[in-house]
């Protein structure tokens, strides 16, 4: 049995909230320098070198990448061989977010109730997903998600006879209804399975996926790379303004489901699409 302390995971999420806002993860950077290289629009270049400028910017100035520094999103790997001693992971995770968005300095952007919306004034709670796996290990993904692309998500709950053909329908539907709205060029998220909550939480999680971890099955591999091409063919363009870069990935898990049904949900994030991992 190996014991973590609680005020270890605070520390570790406080630190991960302040780099994800500062710091676009390494695949992310990679397909924005690409990007740059063979996006065609003069226009859409422009743009996308003014992306980097600013992430240069905020490197050198020390500030967000983004001004919405989001909702903090976590999935939580624990390994079933752990235990957490001095108090509930829930409130460490809660309580490590809480001092990364004040001693950093980020933009607090959670309201208390949907309807009363009196602000937190600390960004939690914080929207934790978790999951029992073997071993001693705790896996830690934060997603911090902005709400200008997390409004242009979308959920289908297909019949089986709308196929895959359905799926890549329902996929560029989200795509085209999002536009500019969604800060392109976009990470596209997709669930495809499950039930109506699992379609949705494969879709969120899949935007956290590395870029060179490819599915293991080769119609889902095909299916992501079909969708990019499609989708940047759609002219939507970096800061849907138009041009050939209107995603730079597409990431699609998928479940199995029942005979009933084909959820497909559509989770789509923008140009930074932060994510950042720690094991412990």
């Amino acid at each position: 049995m190996k014991n973590i302390r609680a005020e270890k995971i605070t520390e570790e999420v406080k630190e991960m909230c302040i780099l994800a806002n500062h710091y676009l993860s390494s695949d992310m950077n990679s397909r924005l320098n690409n990007a740059v290289n063979v996006e065609e629009s003069p226009l859409g270049k422009k743009i996308l070198n003014q992306l980097k400028e600013n992430l240069e910017i905020a490197d050198k100035e020390q500030i967000p990448i983004c001004q919405d520094t989001g909702m903090a999103v976590l999935f939580v790997d624990i390994g079933q061989d752990i235990h957490i001693e001095g108090g509930l992971i829930t409130d460490a995770i809660n309580e490590g977010v809480k001092k990364g968005y004040t001693e950093g300095f980020l933009r607090k952007s959670v309201v208390k109730d949907p309807i009363e919306r009196v602000n937190t004034n600390d960004n939690t709670p914080a929207v934790i997903h978790y999951n029992v796996v073997e071993g001693d290990q705790l896996k830690i993904i934060l997603a911090p998600k902005g709400f200008g692309s997390e409004n242009m998500s979308q959920i289908f709950m297909l019949k089986p006879a709308d196929g895959i053909e359905g799926v890549k329908e329902a996929i560029l539907k989200a795509v085209k209804d999002a536009g500019p709205n969604a800060c392109p060029p976009m990470v596209v998220g997709v669930g495809i399975g499950g039930t109506f909550e699992k379609a949705a939480l494969m879709a969120k999680q899949a935007l956290t996926r590395d870029f060179d971890d490819r599915p293991t099955k080769e119609w889902v591999r095909n299916l992501e790379d079909e969708m990019l091409e499609r989708i940047n063919r759609l002219g939507i363009g970096p800061g849907g303004l138009g041009g050939s870069t209107t995603a730079l990935a597409v990431n699609i898990n998928t479940y199995a489901t029942h005979i009933a049904g084909l959820p497909v949900a559509v989770n789509i994030c923008c140009h930074v699409n932060r994510h950042i991992t720690r094991i412990l």
